[in-house]
């Protein structure tokens, strides 16, 4: 028969990762929901902290395509620069679509990372 014990022991990591990684991060955004709910979007706080959020996010995009880790530093310089080029062409070709922009530079980089080492 299996103890609790041991039935608990190999997801304790997972267990740790929700409280300490998840849990936290989650509780600020649902404050950011409840006192962002009276502000105007057009307001100079708003406006300063999408700003702050898309430069952090165009940081964090450079970061990956130019010093990858990983599995993502098997693909090559030139397709990784090309799924960035053709996912934001499709994701202004699709209406503004975020989905089919990532979906579309997916396919770019696996498929010129798959025939680069075939």
């Amino acid at each position: 028969m299996i103890t609790w014990e041991a039935a608990i022991a190999p997801l304790w990591p997972y267990l740790v990762l929700i409280l300490v990684g998840f849990l936290p991060s989650e509780i600020w955004r649902a404050l950011g929901v409840v006192v962002s709910r009276g502000l105007d979007e057009r307001s100079e706080i708003i406006v300063w902290v999408r700003a702050v959020a898309t430069t952090l996010l165009a940081a964090v995009v450079m970061k990956l395509l130019l010093t990858p880790s990983g599995a993502l530093a098997a693909a090559p310089l030139v397709a990784r620069l090309g799924a960035v080029l053709v996912g934001i062409g499709v994701y202004f070709l699709a209406r503004r679509s975020v989905i089919a922009g990532v979906i579309a530079g997916e396919l770019i980089l696996i498929s010129v990372t798959y025939f680069a080492f075939t």
